[in-house]
């Protein structure tokens, strides 16, 4: 199908440094409505698939998507333009792990007919028709690598961060149009919509990709802060540098770079990772301060040697119960997940994951989904329990999870 949107990619050859994949926004869904089905949608980075699963229940796989249908072109394109192919490569040999990344993040359309993917490999975010598997619109983003996304809670638009190019596009999720964008830290990450939708949070990681891992050349990983923008103007409104916040709170030998982040349901409260760290922090917003530190158990097997974790991470993946009540944490490194008390911040059992890389709710809330990258499969843990309830096999390399809606009666796509 034609692709409606291009974009000239300018390129620095020099520049080959390429950063790391990784709250849950709200789904794009209109809920309640007749003829669609919630699901779970689950993308399998290196196979460059995604699987749909039920949202809850036995979260049983409903279909299988191919997310790159247009592969033989794009690597065209790739194999036909040295920088490309450069940064390409860099990416594989990088935070792939010798493994091409073709899905980073994924979220449905309102009314159920497409699937929006961002694939970092070929830096660019892609509409689906799940009923056919080809693509309505392609959008190639500013730089040389797309990663997460963000829907807005309406479900009109998704935020992309372009990681190497410090830039959230902002794309009209029907046409694919761009609508704006922002500037950010070095590295954009994780994106996360206000629940009212009026502004868009993001977080930068920094560079990932070096071996300068000790807490002491820390400093050498870039400008990581958190930017908080106008979600109408893309207009930046706060900049919170977690550095000065560290620091203020005794926690001068943490990293700052924040990674996957929770708000509380009245968004008073912000959990959020960092480098690293085998735990989470607890973020005051009305009053500018962390006012709380979780670390959690670490794995005796797990080596200290910070240059063999996976892009800087520890622990990478965090969610809440809807209720506020419970956090579920992915342990990435240290392989497991847990469910935390939110009010004591107490720990469950320790659930057996291996390199677990997301942390979502089920669509009834009452468990915690993590993606199990290591053992490709998705794993549910009971909220109140904090025990396993259920696994289920994937593609290879799950990373993150989304609630979605597909039409009723999908079983997937009619040429996939």
């Amino acid at each position: 199908m034609p692709v409606r949107r291009t974009r000239h990619l300018c390129a620095i050859a020099a520049a080959l440094v390429l950063t790391a994949t990784a709250p849950a926004a709200a789904a794009a869904t209109t809920t309640g409505s007749s003829g669609l089905r919630e699901v779970l949608f689950v993308g399998n980075n290196w196979d460059g698939t995604a699987d749909v699963i039920e949202s809850s229940g036995d979260f049983a796989r409903i279909g299988r998507i191919d997310v790159v249908p247009d592969k033989d072109e794009r690597m065209a394109e790739i194999n036909a333009d040295p920088i490309r192919w450069i940064y390409f490569m860099a990416i594989r040999n990088g935070v792939g792990e010798g493994h091409d990344q073709f899905v980073d993040d994924m979220y449905s359309t309102p009314d159920g007919t497409s699937v929006v993917v961002s694939r970092p490999s070929f830096a660019d975010v892609v509409s689906l028709d799940l009923a056919t598997g080809r693509v309505n619109w392609r959008f190639p983003v500013s730089g040389h690598r797309s990663d997460h996304m963000a829907v807005s809670p309406d479900g009109k638009r998704v935020a992309v961060s372009a990681s190497t190019s410090n830039t959230v596009h902002v794309l009209d999720i029907v046409t694919g149009d761009e609508v704006g964008s922002f500037k950010t830290g070095d590295k954009p990450h994780e994106n996360v919509f206000s629940r009212d939708g009026r502004t868009i949070w993001n977080m930068s990681i920094g560079e990932v990709n070096t071996a300068l891992d000790a807490p002491w050349l820390d400093w050498t990983k870039g400008d990581r802060r958190i930017t908080v923008v106008d979600a109408a103007t893309f207009k930046q409104t706060k900049v919170i540098d977690m550095r000065n916040r560290l620091d203020a709170a005794g926690l001068k030998g943490h990293s700052d770079a924040v990674r996957p982040a929770a708000f509380s349901p009245d968004e008073s409260k912000l959990y959020f990772q960092v480098s690293f760290f085998n735990g989470f922090f607890e973020y005051d917003v009305a009053t500018d301060r962390i006012t709380r530190t979780k670390t959690l158990p670490e794995n005796p097997a797990t080596s200290d040697d910070r240059t063999t974790w996976v892009n800087d991470s520890r622990h990478h993946g965090i969610t809440m119960k809807p209720d506020g009540t419970k956090l579920c944490v992915a342990g990435t490194m240290d392989d497991y997940a847990t469910v935390v008390d939110r009010a004591t911040l107490q720990q469950g059992p320790l659930v057996p994951a291996s390199k677990p890389y997301w942390a979502t709710v089920s669509g009834d809330g009452r468990s915690c989904v993590v993606s199990e990258s290591g053992a490709d499969r998705v794993t549910a843990i009971d909220f109140a329990t904090g025990e396993k309830t259920v696994s289920v096999p994937v593609g290879d390399h799950p990373q993150r999870v989304r609630l979605g809606h597909v039409e009723a009666g999908w079983s997937g796509p009619s040429a996939g």
